[in-house]
């Protein structure tokens, strides 16, 4: 009596085994194929990655700036923003809700340039804001160079140039001597302030005191704010809103215009939001061409490893085994590239973190995405070279040898 013949079996350390000696057999090749992979997973989850880090960088203003309003009147023909009235900003500071209240005023006609010898006409769009001493921490701004205006400067003419005048007048820096040409005599610049998000008015303005304005540059000693920040309690700042305008005008509260500047930042958000689909989309077509490269590669590999095929299937493998092997290989091969690609995208969110001066902030379930959408890709595209191979007849696969 014979013996029963014995069953092959594939045990799954086996079929992993079998599926990497295919990858180790040609490592050049398999870089490559790994390469498309690990790039659109990379651009996959750096965009995820930028979009998170920037949304919460924006999300985190938001909370800070969400209760600051600003309150302004109109425009004259040429203009200037008109003055609001005298008792605009002592009536705003008794508003129970309110924190803190700032104003600045415009000199109207006056020019800023870094020496006299520059031409009167060549203003640089710069204009010059009075300001009180407040101002920086009513708004949270930051002063990147030197200090703001301080008593010092109530008697002595000093000025802070906003981020984008500084620059526009070549300044880096405060120090002496660092001065700037306002109205016909020359300033001292003792600071430049940092990107004002929530009020980019001040980014092109150069800061003087309000008794430096009154007493050199000819601002009016009286109605001479044209513009007001405040700070209100978060949970009051629709109710502030409403009455500000009869509370900074009572004779004509139509004309005061109030503001959100946290408004801004919602609209930079959804915008930022709506990009980002676009770049998935865009992501999800460098998946599907990298997909494609596994698929080729692997139909390659089918047909220049017939002879192997044969002898595996005469020496009692099946045909399921075979498919196995090659869809194994398959899938190995997209899961190194997805976590290759997952680590180079993390690497990037983190350089584009570091230089944009925000914090990183790279999800896990991001990381996690990529790898498994690499995973993914690479069965979709394991799935027709594993039929080929295990539908491919002994006889003729041992006849290629």
């Amino acid at each position: 009596m014979s013996a029963p013949a014995v069953r092959s079996r594939l045990r799954g350390l086996d079929a992993l085994a079998l599926g990497s000696l295919g990858l180790r057999a040609r490592p050049v090749r398999s870089l490559l194929a790994a390469l498309g992979i690990a790039v659109a997973v990379a651009s996959l989850v750096a965009v995820l990655g930028i979009a998170a880090s920037s949304q919460a960088n924006l999300l985190a203003q938001l909370g800070r700036e969400g209760n600051l309003l600003t309150v302004a009147s109109g425009q004259t023909f040429s203009g200037n923003p008109t003055a609001l009235p005298d008792t605009a900003e002592r009536m705003i500071r008794v508003i129970p809700p309110v924190q803190a209240v700032t104003a600045v005023g415009q000199v109207p006609g006056a020019t800023v340039r870094r020496s006299a010898a520059v031409p009167a006409i060549e203003t640089g769009g710069i204009t010059v804001l009075a300001a009180e001493r407040s101002l920086v921490s009513t708004l949270g701004a930051t002063v990147e160079r030197g200090h703001f205006l301080d008593a010092v400067a109530d008697t002595y003419p000093e000025v802070v140039l906003g981020y984008s005048a500084a620059r526009t007048l070549g300044m880096s820096s405060v120090a002496a001597p660092a001065q700037v040409y306002v109205d016909g005599q020359y300033l001292t610049v003792v600071g430049i302030l940092a990107p004002v998000d929530v009020a980019p008015e001040l980014d092109s303005a150069a800061l003087v005191s309000f008794p430096v304005a009154e007493q050199d540059l000819g601002l009016p000693a009286t109605g001479a704010a044209t513009r007001v920040y405040l700070r209100a309690d978060p949970d009051q700042v629709a109710a502030v809103a409403q009455v500000l305008p009869f509370t900074a005008s009572p004779a004509q509260p139509e004309a005061v215009e109030v503001r959100r500047p946290s408004d801004v930042l919602t609209a930079r958000l959804a915008a930022r939001t709506a990009f980002v689909g676009l770049f998935l989309g865009l992501t999800g077509v460098a998946l599907v061409i990298g997909g494609i490269g596994v698929a080729n590669i692997m139909v390659i590999a089918v047909l220049e490893r017939r002879g192997e095929i044969g002898l595996r299937r005469a020496l009692g493998a099946r045909a399921r085994h075979i498919g196995v092997q090659f869809f194994v290989e398959s899938v190995s091969l997209a899961t190194i590239g997805g976590v290759c690609g997952a680590a180079l995208g993390w690497l990037a969110v983190s350089v584009w973190a570091r230089f944009a001066g925000q914090p990183a902030t790279v999800p896990l379930d991001d990381l996690a995405a990529g790898a498994a959408v690499a995973v993914l890709i690479g069965a979709l595209a394991g799935v027709y070279p594993a039929l080929r191979a295990a539908r491919l007849a002994p006889a003729r696969a041992l006849q290629s040898m």
